[in-house]
């Protein structure tokens, strides 16, 4: 029995997900939460195999949660299933701990399949994205952009992009506000900016945020 954890914040999504995944004899929801702050204490007081996350999570997003759940549970399996672009963001999560990333635009029997892959211990992907590996050498320069950057700095670009202060960003991201300033600093030399306005308008013309 493979033994699943929800977290989004929309309930039609953790309740149409717990529905189909329940339906499977051998998959069984024993958790749904709406925030990334929770997925702490439930994992320590129950046995998960996989957890389903949204990075867009009120309080702590999903690519932090990430990071620290796996460095208390390295045997717990993440598939990141976001509105994101997978195109951005299937790297960044793969890279702070992900098995698998999936985009919100994927049918149920995906997320299935992605979840019997991860729960093999495999990394679980579109064809979309294993087609953008295999030939990432070739693609253009929104891919080449985005592989300057760090997952720490794909967060607090993100953060930046939707109007969050350096003093925010520390609070979210549980750092200093002279280590955001640092990789924002990072930021304006990697996309060749002088200015957070600039900064953010170079980041949407590459779909990076």
């Amino acid at each position: 029995m493979i033994q699943i954890l929800i977290v989004d914040n929309h309930p039609i999504v953790r309740t149409g997900l717990e529905l189909f995944l329940n339906s499977k004899p051998d998959l069984k929801v024993i958790g749904s939460l709406s925030s990334g702050i929770e997925i702490f204490e439930f994992v320590r007081r129950h046995n998960v195999d996989v957890i389903i996350s949204e990075i867009d999570l009120p309080e702590l997003n999903g690519i932090t949660a990430l990071r620290a759940i796996k460095k208390e549970n390295k045997s717990v399996q993440v598939l990141m299933f976001s509105h994101q672009p997978e195109e951005i963001y299937a790297i960044s999560t793969i890279k702070a701990g992900a098995s698998g990333y999936l985009n919100k635009e994927a049918s149920v029997e995906d997320i299935e399949a992605a979840i019997r892959k991860i729960s093999n211990g495999e990394t679980s992907l579109s064809e979309k994205m294993d087609k953008h590996f295999r030939y990432e050498d070739t693609r253009k320069s929104r891919s080449r952009m985005f592989k300057k950057l760090s997952t720490r700095e794909v967060e607090v670009l993100k953060l930046l992009s939707i109007g969050r202060k350096n003093k925010e960003i520390a609070e979210e991201l549980d750092i200093n506000e002279k280590t955001v300033s640092t990789y924002k600093a990072r930021l304006f030399k990697k996309l060749n900016v002088t200015n957070v306005v600039d900064l953010i308008h170079q980041a949407k013309h590459h779909n990076l945020a």
